[in-house]
């Protein structure tokens, strides 16, 4: 039986070693807004990624330093004069010394939510050891962590988290364990009780806590469940990374899952061997959905990770680009791999991952300064 390509360390880490890099020509942009720099983080955030807002109305940002494992994955606070000050570490994994915080998300009591994503640097393996992720639970109070509980542990790649509810949702992008005849990636979206704790998860289809699982189609980015939210009506949208689609999943009143259908997806089908794939990718519309969010009026917002651009998806599923950037290095506000969106103060603020390169990425390297763009929005 064929596998899915899940070793991280290969198709994230060891990447730069396969890729081809080039300089893609000016992307065309349907809503030709321009980013702007919001931040310059310093350097103990090399690579800044989910974000939430606390109860001040600050920008709290989650930082897995996956670029410089030397410094320790924190959260750090933005406040609306664009102070950057340190918050917190993250409590760093006994077993291997350090946390990786992706997703965040308070809950109702002020608790942060937080994925540690343990196995984006070193890969699951092809059989789906290294089940080393965690879901967090942060009491913080005066810039010190008072009480840290572990939701869930064991995760193969949690990444996203949003709460709703009484029950929090996490992404978990890679279930190397549930194998298909086809040997195409399983990802899926697992929910808990806010209240929680220690509950061991084993990545496969006897977790009574999975949710709903996908299938990621797309054999050149074997990447899957990314970005989460919810809309006004209770249904939860889904990103899956390497398929560029939003999946739209539905509830009944007792919370059972009643369907989960593609909502939108891109238009783009060219395959990587293509000789004009550098010059057709930068093109299509929301290539790939990393973090999501949603406004007042149902609008989402996607970052297209490997296209470095921001989409809208009106609640028709129609598709906007609504900014995007060649190549850079942040400096003037430019979309450096943009790795997820939240609105705030007046703005589409965007986070800059700016670490992952290859054939199918516009990102060509990791360098200074350590961004995030935003976009002038309404909601």
């Amino acid at each position: 039986m064929s596998r899915p390509r899940t070793n991280l360390s290969r198709g994230l880490v060891g990447v730069a070693l396969l890729c081809v890099l080039f300089v893609p020509r000016a992307p065309a942009q349907d809503g030709g807004l321009r980013p702007q720099l919001l931040v310059s983080l310093p350097d103990a955030c090399p690579t800044p990624d989910g974000m939430a807002i606390d109860a001040e109305g600050n920008l709290v940002v989650a930082c897995p330093n996956f670029a410089d494992a030397g410094r320790p994955g924190c959260l750090i606070r933005i406040d609306r004069q664009r102070r950057v000050t340190p918050w917190v570490d993250v409590p760093p994994l006994a077993e291997t010394g350090r946390a990786c915080p992706m997703g965040i998300a308070f809950g109702p009591d002020g608790d942060l939510y937080v994925c540690d994503n343990q196995n984006w640097p070193t890969g699951n393996g092809p059989d789906g050891e290294l089940n080393q992720g965690r879901l967090l639970r942060l009491r913080i109070r005066d810039g010190r962590i008072v009480h840290t509980a572990i939701v869930a542990h064991r995760i193969s790649h949690p990444n996203g988290v949003r709460v709703h509810g009484d029950q929090v949702y996490i992404t978990v992008s890679l279930l190397p364990k549930i194998r298909r005849d086809d040997g195409l990636l399983v990802s899926g979206v697992y929910r808990f009780r806010l209240d929680d704790e220690q509950v061991a998860v084993t990545n496969t289809l006897d977790d009574p806590n999975l949710l709903v699982t996908f299938v990621t189609r797309n054999r050149d980015c074997q990447y899957g469940a990314d970005g989460l939210a919810f809309d006004s009506r209770g249904n939860l949208f889904v990103g899956n990374f390497g398929d560029g689609a939003l999946h739209k999943v539905t509830f009944d009143a007792q919370g059972r899952v009643t369907g989960a259908t593609v909502f939108a997806k891109t238009d783009f089908a060219t395959p990587m061997s293509a000789p004009d794939f550098p010059a057709k990718m930068v093109r299509a519309k929301m290539r790939t959905t990393d973090g999501i969010c949603i406004d007042g009026q149902d609008n989402i917002f996607v970052a297209d990770f490997s296209n470095n651009a921001v989409c809208k998806v009106d609640p028709q599923g129609r598709i906007t680009v609504l900014a995007q950037s060649p190549d850079g290095d942040g400096s003037d506000g430019g979309l450096d791999q943009p790795g997820e969106p939240i609105l705030w103060d007046g703005k589409l603020v965007v986070t800059c991952f700016d670490m992952v390169t290859g054939p199918d990425k516009v990102n060509t390297k990791h360098d200074k300064p350590f961004t995030l763009s935003y976009l002038e929005w309404k909601d």
